[in-house]
C-alpha cells in the first residue's frame, strides 16, 4: 500500500504532520517524488492524477481537498494516489501566496472594489466566524438567525477566491503534469532495465 505505516499515525499526528511534517518540508516533499515514481500505473495516468491533485488544492475547499481530488481523478481517468499526494501543493506554506493571487485575480474577474488588506481579510473571516456561531445558537434559542455577514463574506472573499483560483489551478495542474509524465516514465524504464540487469545476473550460465 502506498500509505502505509510501520505505526499508524494518530488523528493529532497527522494534522500536526500537515501543518509541519516532523522531518521538515524538504523529506516531505522528496518522499511524495520518491511514491509518485513508484507508483504502479502508466506516466500518462499518473499525471493525470497529479494535474487533479494539483488543482484541487489551489482551490479553496479547506477539509474536501482529498475527496475532491479523489472524485477528479476518477472523472479524468487518473491516478488516485498521485492525486492524493498532489493535493498536498496545498500547505501552510504556499496557502498565503497562493490565496493572495486568486483573491485579487478574482477581485478584477469579478470588478470588484474592495480592500484586500490584511485587516479586511481577518475581520471578514472573524463576522462571518461569528455569525456561524450565532446561528448555531439560534437553532436552540430564541435568537434570530442573520446571514448579511456571511453573504458578505461569499460576495467578497469566497467566490473572488474560488474564481480567481481556478486559472492558477489549471496552469499549475498542466506544468505538473508535463513534468511528471518524463520524469515517471524515464523512472520505470530505467527500473525496468535494472531489473532486466538483476535477472540477467542470476539466470545460470548455458551448459551449466
Amino acid at each position: 500500500m502506498v500509505f502505509r505505516r510501520r505505526k499508524p499515525l494518530t488523528w493529532w499526528a497527522f494534522l500536526r504532520e500537515g501543518v509541519w511534517p516532523r522531518a521538515g518540508w524538504g523529506r516531505a516533499i522528496n518522499y511524495i517524488k520518491h511514491r509518485l515514481r513508484r507508483l504502479p500505473d502508466s506516466p500518462e495516468k499518473i499525471g493525470r492524477g497529479v494535474f487533479a491533485g494539483a488543482f484541487v488544492g489551489i482551490l479553496p475547499l479547506p477539509g474536501f481537498q482529498f475527496i475532491a481530488g479523489w472524485i477528479l481523478a476518477v472523472i479524468m481517468r487518473g491516478n488516485v494516489p498521485s492525486a492524493l499526494l498532489a493535493t498536498f501543493l496545498s500547505n501552510p506554506i504556499t496557502t498565503p501566496f497562493v490565496a493572495v493571487l486568486s483573491l485579487s485575480l478574482g477581485h478584477w474577474m469579478l470588478g470588484i472594489h474592495r480592500p484586500l488588506t490584511p485587516e479586511a481579510i481577518g475581520r471578514a473571516f472573524s463576522e462571518a466566524g461569528g455569525e456561524i456561531w450565532h446561528n448555531i445558537l439560534a437553532a436552540f434559542t430564541q435568537r434570530v438567525a442573520h446571514w448579511d455577514r456571511l453573504e458578505q463574506f461569499w460576495n467578497d472573499i469566497y467566490w473572488p477566491y474560488f474564481v480567481g483560483a481556478l486559472a492558477p489551478g489549471v496552469i499549475c495542474g498542466l506544468v505538473l503534469y508535463y513534468l511528471t509524465v518524463p520524469l515517471v516514465r524515464a523512472y520505470q524504464a530505467a527500473r525496468r532495465k535494472r531489473l532486466q540487469t538483476k535477472l540477467a545476473r542470476l539466470k545460470p550460465p548455458e551448459g551449466t
